[in-house]
């Protein structure tokens, strides 16, 4: 009776399992992938060719902090006391208070009469600041754009409003190239995000006022993330499952990590924020070599139907990795790119299918939290109380080491738990860095916080690209991020709010930390998987993880050329 159970049993679960094990569109590429070289020459070629998109992705989101950073240390300009000193001009025009000096008022006064005097009459009343500022360039030792323009105290709203246009430019951006790099393809798009930027940061240098200025911001925006994700794609697509975790996220730790590192010294060399534009600006122009080095995604083209160029640039890979692929797997191939062209599938078609709809509602959930958070961490580096140059290449140097440890925990962890813990882990030490003191200890837990965000912002980018079919790859993954952006708008008045409270940031910032681990909890494990192929080949993954009661490792069930063992 025992053994009767025990095969009733083992048939149910293989009942439940069968239309799971199906040879899927993805085992295709797949094989055809294990015959050209899941990493050869070609493969590490490509992934050389991320460093130029690593540096303009890094390049495109810090460069606004330091060509909008505001000098802590201003005064009312007084015309009449121009020809004085620095500090005597201050010490006469400046009312002292608890924290320094006031910054955004001064005295209403007679300034010949002081002058002849050098002191300002006692029960002299205060006015806003009539003709503008004075900066101390110490802290930040070149003019920039707040400086230039007078973007404090009234005006200081001017710098986040600019930003959140930035991001409103990310927003739609996303949505545009999303979809054009999954209806006209992924070289083509790149090339068009990377105009878009040389227009936007090339404009900025020009502006003069708040709205040109940040109209120009709102051109760089659209080629914000976008710049460096269809790359990163183009290259996860080309490289076997084994080897995702390592080169996706190798090239985000030293191209991206170095690019940060780089933005604050770059800055301080150059000592002008027009400069740091136009260098910063300089890897933009790869746009013109696109065409000529960067292979068009042979999965994208099979998924189009386009049998016939995805031939081409297979042959290509061949030809460089030195190897062959048998002809009957090429006519597996082509047979399987043929019954995906009449499928045409779209984001609107993902939407229908319940299990990738809820699937869709969380990364995009926990995509936008993760992305608040980050933003905010950067942001909040200058409230740290230590010297904002040498805080911020100390939170950006977490980059390399943070996102090596994920690189090659992901395969072992697996996506959900590192995501999870990171992220929680980060809501504890923000409510610490809340109540600690400036300056060195709450520097520590600031770079402590940024090291677990870097980690959880590597799983989550690289879970977003396994999860969507190649059809919809793109779009689908820019919508995560079109949903981050839309999150991050805020973000910059979350720093803002620090002058209401100052641990009201630190507290919302954590809230929102907790919530994405929350939400996180919901999405399917894609530790293992073939990067699916289709929306049913997505469905697959979806099912399996409840299946299997949402375990952490899915490498021994899904289905895989392999027979699925029980």
């Amino acid at each position: 009776m025992t053994s009767n159970s025990q095969k009733d049993a083992e048939q149910e679960v293989q009942e439940k399992l069968q239309p799971l094990q199906s040879k899927s569109d993805s085992d295709a590429f797949e094989a055809v992938l294990q015959h050209v070289g899941e990493f050869g020459l070609y493969q590490k070629l490509l992934f050389l060719a991320m460093a130029p998109f690593g540096l303009v992705f890094a390049y495109v989101y810090y460069v606004q902090l330091f060509i909008t950073a505001t000098p802590q240390n201003h005064w009312c300009r007084v015309p009449e006391l121009e020809h004085l000193d620095i500090g005597i001009r201050r010490n006469l025009t400046t009312v002292t208070t608890n924290e320094g000096w006031e910054k955004c008022f001064m005295y209403d006064a007679n300034w010949t009469q002081v002058l002849q005097d050098m002191a300002v009459p006692a029960f002299t009343k205060l006015v806003p600041c009539k003709n503008g500022w004075e900066f101390e360039l110490t802290d930040v030792p070149y003019h920039t754009v707040a400086s230039e323009r007078g973007w404090v105290c009234n005006n200081a709203s001017n710098i986040p409003f600019a930003q959140s246009f930035f991001f409103l430019g990310s927003f739609l951006g996303g949505i545009l190239f999303g979809w054009m790099a999954d209806y006209y393809g992924r070289v083509p798009t790149m090339m068009g995000i990377y105009l878009m930027a040389i227009i936007g940061g090339v404009g900025s240098v020009y502006t003069r006022g708040l709205w040109d200025f940040a109209i120009c911001r709102f051109l760089v925006g659209t080629a914000f993330d976008s710049c460096f994700i269809i790359m990163y794609i183009l290259v996860l697509e080309y490289v076997g499952p084994k080897y995702r975790s390592i080169i996706g996220n190798i090239s985000i730790a030293v191209f991206y990590g170095g690019g940060a590192i780089s933005v604050p010294w770059l800055a301080l060399w150059l000592s002008d924020w027009r400069k740091l534009v136009w260098v910063t600006n300089i890897p933009l122009l790869m746009i013109l070599l696109m065409p000529f080095t960067i292979p068009e995604s042979a999965r994208w083209l099979s998924s189009r139907g386009q049998t016939h160029r995805a031939i081409k640039v297979l042959k290509r890979f061949e030809r460089i990795n030195g190897t062959k692929i048998p002809q009957e797997v090429l006519d597996d191939f082509i047979i399987s790119s043929n019954m995906q062209k009449d499928l045409n599938e779209t984001l609107k078609d993902a939407f229908k299918s319940p299990p990738i709809r809820k699937m869709i509602i969380f990364m995009a959930l926990t995509s936008t939290c993760g992305s608040v958070i980050f933003d905010a961490l950067v942001r909040l580096t200058e409230g740290l109380g230590y010297n904002f140059f040498i805080t911020f290449s100390l939170v950006s140097a977490t980059e390399i080491p943070s996102v090596i440890l994920a690189a090659f925990t992901l395969d072992r962890l697996g996506r959900r738990n590192l995501t999870f813990i990171p992220v929680t882990t980060i809501g504890i030490l923000i409510l610490v860095a809340a109540f600690v003191p400036k300056g060195t200890p709450r520097v520590a837990v600031g770079v402590l916080a940024r090291f677990m965000m870097n980690m959880m912002l590597t799983a989550i980018t690289q879970w977003a690209a396994e999860i969507f079919p190649t059809a919809i790859r793109a779009s689908g993954s820019s919508l995560m991020h079109v949903m981050s952006f839309a999150g991050i708008i805020a973000s910059p008045f979350i720093a803002y709010s620090g002058k209401l409270w100052h641990t009201l940031p630190f507290i919302i910032v954590a809230g929102i930390s907790f919530s994405a681990g929350v939400f996180s909890l919901q999405l399917p494990e894609t530790k293992g998987v073939l990067m699916p192929q289709t929306i049913k080949d997505a469905e697959k993954i979806v099912r399996m993880n409840m299946l299997c009661g949402n375990r952490t490792s899915l490498d021994e069930d899904l289905p895989k050329e392999e027979p699925v063992p029980i």
